[in-house]
């Protein structure tokens, strides 16, 4: 078996190939289609035989049907020969080029076509009568989502991940990031949400100077990460809550929003930035070194629930 099917559940192909089974029965398809002597492979080749036009006249090349339908070359040779020796096609010259024909169904196909169409039309009518219209629009909604689902596309390309400054709404996914991701992966209290809360108030009164900054990390509207530059004195900048969410980590966005915060320290000409973080958060300390800061000081102490080693980093700009 191909090693990417493993990823896709088993239960999940059961139920896909249950519902296979169910509305291949419902709709008549194991037996002579629409109550003809015809396949359902033919009745589609029929199909696009009678609505098949463009600009450069009536009818379909026979490789543009078989690519439309996913059809064999020499199976759908097979079926337009029988349709041939029924009389139900004809072709005709392309108008942009001689050599080659286009295919289109003749008054005889056409005739044979119409009542195939009339009765696929009566049992949809016969399959949506007992529902309600709250049922049928349920149900046309749902099929609707398994064509978009099931349709292959070209994928969306997937947006770059950047980083920009702060927007509405984004200093209270700060706040709570923090507080959601802390709590979960080191056990902190909802004291070490407030502090973020009171870091996050005290940034918006000095971003007003415009020696504060802050940045999100992105990928289209779906946030990533975060990362400050605060004012600590006229000659000192603070790199305060450097966050990465879990699902983004291992893409460098924490060094790019370090680096981003280093960067514009510099610009603001401030002499030196500082840290304060803990010891077991290895990750951004291993960050902060790569980028020069040096431990400078480090204390035991209580808080945010835990006993935890507080630590403050230096770099020189």
């Amino acid at each position: 078996m191909d090693t990417s099917l493993a990823s896709v559940d088993a239960d999940q192909v059961d139920a896909l190939r249950r519902f296979n089974r169910f509305y291949t029965q419902r709709l008549g398809i194991l037996a002579p289609y629409l109550d003809s002597d015809l396949t359902l492979t033919e009745v589609r080749v029929l199909y696009e035989l009678a609505h098949g036009t463009s600009a450069q006249g009536p009818g379909q090349h026979a490789a543009q049907i078989g690519a439309l339908l996913g059809l064999d070359a020499g199976y759908l040779s097979r079926i337009l020969r029988r349709f041939e020796s029924r009389d139900w096609i004809a072709r005709s010259r392309c108008r942009q080029d001689g050599r080659h024909y286009r295919l289109h169904l003749t008054e005889a196909g056409m005739l044979a076509f119409l009542p195939l169409q009339e009765k696929s039309i009566e049992q949809a009518v016969a399959a949506l009568a007992p529902l309600s219209t709250a049922q049928r629009t349920q149900l046309v909604a749902g099929l609707s989502m398994v064509h978009g689902l099931l349709q292959p596309s070209t994928p969306a390309p997937i947006p770059a991940v950047a980083l920009r400054e702060l927007q509405p709404g984004d200093l209270g996914w700060v706040v709570e990031q923090h507080g959601t991701i802390y709590a979960r992966e080191y056990g902190f209290d909802q004291a070490f949400e407030a502090l973020v809360a009171q870091v996050v108030a005290d940034y918006v009164g000095q971003h007003r100077s415009g020696r504060s900054q802050g940045w999100i990390a992105h990928q289209g509207d779906e946030r990533l990460g975060c990362a400050f530059v605060v004012r600590k004195s006229q000659t000192v900048a603070q790199l305060r809550l450097l966050l990465m969410l879990p699902q983004a980590r291992g893409m460098g966005l924490g060094e790019r929003l370090t680096d981003a915060c280093i960067a514009f320290a510099r610009a603001m000409d401030y002499r030196k930035m500082l840290l304060w973080t803990n010891s077991c958060l290895a990750a951004a300390r291993a960050i902060y070194a790569a980028r020069g800061f040096v431990l400078h000081t480090s204390a035991s102490y209580r808080g945010f629930g835990q006993d935890l080693v507080g630590e403050t980093w230096e770099l020189r700009l």
